[in-house]
């Protein structure tokens, strides 16, 4: 290893704590503020389920929560690819969260957004096959929603 790569090694604590970095699961981290203490309102369809598993895996699941989540999930479909029969063989599905987490003592809204993203699935199998294939696109957006929710969570002050 050679000289400036040590010292860059070396230095590279001081630099992120100077700019106030924190880690995550550290004691004062936002991951250990929200572990198993947001509970996320409860689901009204399949993709709200499959949506508030992915965020309980990732955050835990509150006994005596101390937050509670709430979301706003809009989902659409595009069809992309057209064969020569005029049939879709390709759809993408676009799906965005509104969230919104807010303190259940005070009721205040500590922070809040909207995520974006979309999965695709193929369309040329049988009905059955289309099906499955369309729900484990739901599937996989909820999945990345969930994540970026988590992420912009973890990020948030939660001093308010």
């Amino acid at each position: 290893m050679s000289l400036l790569n040590r010292r860059t090694a070396l230095l590279m604590p001081l630099a992120l704590a100077a700019c106030g970095f924190q880690p995550v699961y550290g004691p004062d981290g936002a991951g250990t503020a929200l572990q198993n203490q947001v509970r996320v309102d409860d689901p009204t369809d399949r993709n709200g389920y499959v949506l508030t598993r992915e965020l309980e895996t990732r955050l835990g699941r509150a006994a005596n929560p101390r937050f509670g989540l709430a979301l706003i999930i809009v989902t659409s479909e595009d069809g992309l690819a057209i064969d020569s029969e005029g049939d879709t063989d390709r759809y993408n599905i676009l799906g965005s969260a509104d969230y919104a987490l807010r303190d259940l003592a005070s009721g205040a809204i500590l922070s809040s957004g909207k995520v974006e993203n979309f999965t695709g699935y193929s369309a040329t199998g049988t009905t059955v096959a289309t099906l499955a294939s369309q729900q484990d696109a739901q599937g996989r957006l909820m999945t990345i929603l969930a994540q970026q929710i988590v992420t912009r969570l973890y990020t948030a002050d939660l001093s308010a």
